[in-house]
């Protein structure tokens, strides 16, 4: 919002304020103020003159000599080369010793043989923006009304000697996008009074009520709408002094209906809009737009409706997009005669959605937007009405035709003295509060010991609770009065939750493994869902409503195929060693159209490619197999202190013989991740070269993850290390082996691992020996070789009942 001072001065006095302190102490209250344009750019000597004569230049055919009255005593004789200037005007002179912009200092001068004594000046060369101009006054030199006075100072005409403030407003303070909004604000800094303008109308027209009616159709979306009739208007240019306004809040002056409309919104917030009366019609309707209506608004452009848009219609015809823009069927044109002055409560959330739909943004629509304070149609009506009449010659119509639902009365909030000083660690006391409410123009009352009941205008619908008042004092009273304080009351030191510990922890154990992380997209193409079922088997995939493109329609099931086109784009570019891993979510519905929320399960996505060890001297490069990939898995269960199962499987996208489903020991039953190496077809598909991935749900691991380092006493007594081989039948596992020994060795065993698989002579075809090494330890003394013994019988004797296990001789 830009706020001239000029302007403000008419509603709260700013004697002895700077803009600069004006802008510092605003920014220090809570609105901050983003810069301050000086409109001068450096004009000086510059006079309102009067053209009495136009003569050719006797030697330059685009030249004319120009007989100028500045007020001077005197008759000057400029020359000029705009094609607009013409006898009878008032213009900016430029006299002898003038500067402008640019420090550009006027002097005599002699132009093909004649002599000037000044400059006829353009708006461009009085350092103003002439696209903000109307239309006929952005080329050429400035003529100025027909009624100013010559001699005064173009800056005084003009309202250069101004200083316009730019409000960075949140929007929260929409009661400050306007100048009334604004004037209450800088008083209760200033503490100064608040003075607006009168309004004492005089109806002289017929009445309202017989011109037309008003209904809306939708009151949820419009509360209220006001017409009031304005009869006998003449179109013409504003006066200079709202142009002037007009141009320092960034509008361009159209003609005085107009401006006068677009004059009474800066000032009140409320936004209006003059439909031609003649052709709106007598039936005014508030209404949602039909399928298939068609509006052209204002710009010219045609606009396709649905029912979701508000509607103001004349006779049923669509004549207005209800608080964004004017039809132009129904616009003000210099032919209209009688005005009829809209001014409505619409609903933000309404105004909002039809902007946005048709990428349509206005001053009103941002008003609306955040709404208007429902005290001002009817005030700012008023108004516009009055403004017409003064401006416009216009006939004021007796009475408002309006319809209006529910009520704006103001709110009264009860706010408690001690909790006030609680907050802000402050000692004001109850009549430095009511001070502060009053600088604010709160009606407030005595609510009881140590409490005060607040009256807030509907005007500061941002206020709706104690603590909005409470954050109103602390402004006003000035934050940098407020205190130093020591914190007082409980502290919660910060920590991480359980998961984001465990994902951590995984990331970093991997990437200190060589992995690097991947972000990849969440949207994917409908036949990579179907590609690693393992964890969605029976689900469906998400599709989006609105997608980019048909390779990201739908939402992604698994992370492997986004990791596999990385691998593919990295491998087209000749980097084809590769260890990715992903954390992130995977999405599974139950239902083939989406009415429920999906499952979102976290899941860890690995994959590896290329070779570990660079090719040297007397030894090749060394290619990755299914074993990195099951040590990567392995080293982040040791991370997090899980205990793990890997069985043969064949899931889908893996290759059937080398890969594997991930169970853990705390829950056997429930696979938990997948790994292996991709199947042949799915490497051709992506075309990869031999590419090892794994999937794991992190969501069945965060319950029994102990991502925490928890420290054990050091041993210290020995341990005992026995190995055994048994011949097993080939399909015999070595996971289940392994299992068999821990739940038979007894609770002294510390470790088991395999440590060779051998297949050959001296086995029989269809079995193989396996060798395991075993560790056991008493924590409280040194074992016996007796003792263990007994436990090595105990493990033979079970491995031999459960596998028909034979020892190896």
């Amino acid at each position: 919002m830009k706020v001239s001072t000029q302007w403000l001065s008419e509603y709260v006095s700013l004697d002895g304020v700077s803009p600069e302190e004006l802008a510092e102490k605003i920014t220090r209250s809570g609105i901050e103020i983003d810069g301050i344009e000086r409109r001068n750019q450096g004009v000086q000597g510059v006079v309102v003159g009067y053209v009495k004569h136009k003569e050719k230049h006797p030697d330059a055919d685009k030249l004319n000599v120009c007989t100028v009255d500045a007020g001077t005593g005197e008759d000057l004789q400029i020359v000029c080369g705009a094609k607009n200037v013409d006898a009878g005007q008032k213009v900016p002179v430029a006299v002898v010793g003038a500067v402008l912009p640019g420090d550009f200092k006027i002097k005599n001068a002699k132009l093909r043989g004649v002599a000037s004594q000044g400059m006829i000046c353009s708006a461009g060369e009085l350092g103003m923006n002439d696209k903000l101009l109307p239309k006929d006054q952005q080329e050429g030199i400035l003529v100025l009304p027909e009624n100013t006075e010559i001699g005064l100072p173009i800056t005084q005409v003009l309202g250069l000697d101004d200083a316009v403030l730019d409000f960075d407003l949140t929007p929260n303070r929409s009661d400050c996008l306007s100048m009334i909004g604004a004037a209450y604000e800088t008083a209760a800094i200033l503490g100064r009074d608040v003075k607006l303008p009168s309004i004492d109308l005089i109806e002289a027209g017929g009445s309202a009520s017989d011109s037309a009616t008003v209904s809306i159709d939708n009151k949820d979306l419009c509360s209220h709408y006001a017409i009031r009739y304005i009869s006998g208007v003449k179109i013409g240019p504003s006066p200079q002094w709202m142009q002037n306004r007009l141009i320092a809040a960034g509008v361009r002056p159209t003609n005085n209906v107009v401006d006068i409309t677009n004059y009474v919104m800066l000032e009140c917030g409320q936004p209006l809009h003059a439909f031609d009366a003649d052709k709106l019609g007598r039936s005014i309707g508030v209404r949602s737009a039909r399928e298939g209506e068609v509006l052209t608004t204002l710009d010219g452009q045609e606009r396709k409706l649905d029912p979701s848009m508000l509607l103001i219609t004349g006779e049923d015809r669509p004549a207005a997009l209800a608080g964004v823009m004017g039809g132009l069927e129904t616009e003000v044109t210099d032919s209209t005669v009688n005005i009829a002055l809209e001014s409505a409560k619409f609903a933000g959330s309404s105004v909002r959605k039809t902007s946005r739909k048709l990428g349509l943004r206005s001053e009103a629509s941002l008003r609306f937007e955040k709404e208007v304070d429902p005290s001002a149609v009817i005030a700012a009506l008023d108004r516009a009405a009055l403004l017409l009449a003064r401006h416009a010659n216009g006939s004021i119509a007796h009475g408002i035709v309006q319809s209006k639902s529910g009520s704006s009365e103001e709110k009264t909030i009860s706010l408690s003295l001690p909790k006030l000083n609680a907050y802000l660690g402050t000692e004001i006391s109850m009549l430095e509060v009511k001070a502060i409410f009053g600088r604010l123009n709160f009606k407030s009352a005595d609510g009881g010991p140590g409490m005060i009941n607040v009256q807030v205008p509907t005007r500061r619908g941002d206020i709706t609770r104690d603590v909005d008042l409470i954050e109103e004092a602390a402004r006003i009273h000035g934050y940098d009065n407020i205190p130093t304080t020591v914190i007082e009351g409980p502290t919660t030191p910060g920590a991480y939750t359980k998961p984001q510990a465990v994902r951590r922890a995984v990331r970093r154990t991997l990437t200190h493994g060589g992995f690097h992380e991947a972000i990849t997209y969440s949207f994917t193409r409908p036949e990579n869902t179907q590609r690693f079922t393992a964890f969605s088997a029976g689900g469906h995939a998400v599709p989006l409503a609105m997608p980019m493109s048909e390779d990201r329609s739908v939402l992604r099931t698994s992370l492997l195929p986004q990791l596999l086109e990385a691998v593919q784009y990295n491998g087209n570019r000749k980097n084809a060693d590769l260890a990715l891993l992903e954390i992130g979510k995977v999405f599974h519905a139950s239902e083939q159209k989406v009415t429920a929320q999906p499952v979102e399960p976290t899941m860890l996505g690995l994959v590896l490619t290329g070779s570990l060890t660079d090719s040297s001297v007397g030894a090749s490069a060394r290619k990755v197999d299914f074993f990195d990939l099951k040590g990567a898995v392995e080293s982040v269960l040791d991370e997090l202190g899980l205990e793990a199962e890997f069985r043969a499987d064949s899931p889908d996208g893996f290759h059937p013989g080398r890969s594997a489903s991930l169970y853990l020991t705390s829950a056997p039953d429930k696979r938990v991740g997948v790994l292996g190496q991709l199947h042949p077809q799915l490497q051709r598909e992506f075309d990869v070269n031999d590419t090892y991935a794994a999937e794991i749900c992190l969501d069945e691991l965060y319950d029994t993850a102990a991502p925490e380092i928890e420290y054990a006493e050091l041993p210290r007594y020995p341990s005992a290390q026995r190995d055994i081989a048994v011949v097993v039948d080939r399909g015999v596992e070595a996971g289940a082996l392994i299992g068999a020994v821990r739940e038979s060795a007894g609770e002294l065993l510390r470790d088991v691992r395999v440590f060779d698989v051998y297949t050959g002579e001296r086995v029989a075809s269809d079995k193989k020996s396996v060798a395991l090494a075993l560790t056991y330890r008493n924590p409280e003394r040194t074992l016996t070789d007796e003792e263990v013994a007994g436990f090595q019988q105990n493990v033979i004797a079970f491995l031999e009942q459960t596998f028909a296990a034979e020892l190896r001789k």
